[in-house]
């Protein structure tokens, strides 16, 4: 199993607002604050690479104190430059978000050059709660995300330049300067929580598909969809293309790990996702069918999630290193994931730190298997 380090980049605060998103005042924003946050979380992950996680994942979203990154490329320029082995996974880029997505493929293929060719490309829509930050229209959402995703696609593969001629992006020349380095091009994830329209999507193009604090019923249910559209489509599905993100929490015992569960993990559940109802499903958002799928057996919003419900349908992995060896190998063995991504917080930096070391000392040289394996080989492209 390969392991990915990531982050939100949280801006860790309790407020009695009824939403984290959209309309949580920045007035409750201290820059001082953000910029010893950011650079803590950046040490952070150049640590993981020093202990040995394969890849640092960085992420999008806007306007909330739930994940302080609206722009990923930033994040991974940064990384680009101060690690040399690790793969750098941004999951991702939200493509309806923006008005010019020739811009995307060619900063993916800036940080591909400049990184080695060890960018991981992740397409995403962007959750529900982001059309109302920036404003597009969320019924015109899984329209942009295709055209979007084919105008990259075609950027970084084909030579130029040629015309692009779509319903939402015209272009008279794509001519994108630097090409990437890997070849066609890097990786491509999606990143998602089971929205069908996206299995099949995915799978047609060998994209690994990535489940996003999902209870792990779920997890196995979308895991077999995938792996039936894979073989429709004429192949067989590598485990790496089954990825999950899912928090860990490790510490010298069950007992304390589950104190440390229940302080920081539950925060971005209970406050960090916390959300205006409309904000989770704006019109249009999802398709009908898969709004009838949701509504046939709809589950908790994040917010009203108890630990104790967390804990019990597999929404958090912890314990001590040998109870959270036990865990993971429901991924690897029974779910055959073959990347888990997870954050992890001790509650301050120095503790995060020393919680990666004793993952990394205890729980990882168990899954070892594939270390030589280049789990990006073959898959994403």
């Amino acid at each position: 199993m390969k392991f990915y380090y990531f982050h939100l980049m949280p801006y860790v605060m309790d407020h009695d607002e009824p939403s984290s998103w959209v309309t949580l005042s920045n007035r409750l924003y201290d820059p001082k604050v953000g910029h010893t946050l950011y650079n803590q979380y950046l040490d952070q992950l150049e640590y993981a690479e020093t202990l040995g996680w394969d890849g640092l994942c960085v992420n999008e979203h806007h306007q909330n104190c739930y994940g302080t990154m609206p722009s990923p490329n930033v994040m991974a320029a940064m990384l680009a430059r101060r690690t040399s082995r690790a793969k750098i996974a941004i999951l991702g880029n939200g493509l309806p978000l923006r008005e010019n997505p020739l811009r995307i493929a060619e900063e993916i293929a800036m940080l591909d050059v400049v990184s080695g060719g060890r960018v991981v490309s992740g397409f995403v829509r962007g959750i529900s709660a982001e059309y109302f930050s920036t404003g597009v229209n969320p019924t015109q959402s899984r329209e942009r995300f295709y055209e979007a995703a084919e105008l990259i696609l075609r950027a970084w593969t084909e030579e130029g330049p040629f015309p692009f001629d779509g319903k939402y992006y015209r272009y008279h020349y794509v001519n994108p300067w630097p090409r990437p380095l890997q070849k066609p091009h890097p990786p491509v994830w999606c990143p998602s929580q089971g929205s069908s329209e996206t299995v099949e999507w995915a799978a047609k193009r060998r994209f690994p598909y990535l489940m996003v604090f999902t209870p792990i019923k779920r997890i196995a249910q979308i895991y077999g969809e995938y792996r039936e559209a894979c073989e429709r489509f004429g192949y067989t599905a590598s485990r790496y293309q089954l990825t999950v993100n899912v928090p860990i929490v490790v510490a010298p015992t069950d007992a304390r790990a589950r104190e440390l569960a229940q302080q920081h993990v539950m925060w971005v559940f209970n406050t960090g996702l916390r959300m205006h109802p409309p904000f989770w499903r704006p019109p249009g958002y999802m398709t009908e069918a898969s709004l009838r799928r949701l509504l046939a057996n709809p589950p908790k919003l994040p917010s009203e999630l108890t630990f104790e419900e967390a804990d019990r349908e597999g929404y958090i992995v912890y314990g001590s290193p040998s109870t959270v060896r036990d865990k993971l190998r429901v991924f690897s063995d029974e779910l055959k994931a073959g990347i888990v991504c997870s954050g992890m917080n001790g509650g301050s930096h120095e503790k995060t730190l020393e919680m990666m070391e004793l993952f990394a000392r205890e729980v990882m040289p168990h899954f070892r298997e594939d270390a030589h394996v280049d789990e990006t080989a073959g898959v994403g492209r």
